[in-house]
């Protein structure tokens, strides 16, 4: 699939904690010491049929700025 984000990593799924509408899909990205979390529907958790210990590519494309508190 063609897409406009620069960072593509591959990475494997350590939990997924379910709500009653979203859901938090936490990875860790592999060959690192790096986690990232993703939130979506259920109905998107479905389609992707993810579960714990599954491979696949993060697409991360930021829009907005962060900041962190040391």
């Amino acid at each position: 699939m063609k897409h406009g984000a620069r960072n593509d990593l591959r990475a494997e799924v350590t939990a997924i904690k379910t709500g009653a509408v979203m859901c938090q899909v936490d990875v860790k990205l592999v060959g690192t010491d790096y986690k990232m979390s993703s939130v979506m529907t259920l109905e998107s958790l479905d389609s992707l049929e993810l579960k714990v210990g599954d491979k696949f590519n993060v697409l991360a494309k930021a829009v907005n700025v962060l900041l962190t508190k040391d």
